[in-house]
């Protein structure tokens, strides 16, 4: 008997929750959006690369956390690696940045926190 692959219509959709971490803002708040900038010009930099050259490429996302202080925040280091082809070889790369953010209700990741009370009173 062989096994079958999975298709879309196979594999289960998860929903996600009010709670989850929203993939885009997160991306964007890491190091003021510019994290989000290099993953964007290092995909298609690596993509084209691939086309242009053959052989493989290979693109990686990387994420430490460390509790700050007994808090709700945590500290991320966020890394990207890349390989692309070249002509004669290849080449390769590695960035590392950091971002204190807080973890909220159901581990929510958000730049800012969501129970943050007013500074003035009125």
């Amino acid at each position: 008997m062989t096994e079958q692959k999975p298709t879309l219509s196979t594999v289960p959709k998860v929903e996600p929750k009010n709670n989850d971490t929203d993939i885009n803002d997160f991306l964007s708040e890491l190091n003021a959006g510019v994290y989000k900038d290099k993953v964007q010009h290092v995909l298609s930099q690596v993509a084209l690369a691939v086309v242009n050259h053959g052989g493989k490429g290979k693109v990686t996302l990387e994420f430490d956390f460390k509790q700050i202080n007994n808090s709700d925040r945590v500290h991320i280091d966020h890394k990207l690696k890349y390989t692309a082809p070249r002509r004669t070889g290849k080449f390769s790369e590695e960035d590392t940045t950091s971002t204190p953010m807080y973890v909220g209700h159901g581990g929510k990741i958000t730049l800012f926190s969501e129970t943050q009370n007013d500074m003035f009173e009125r």
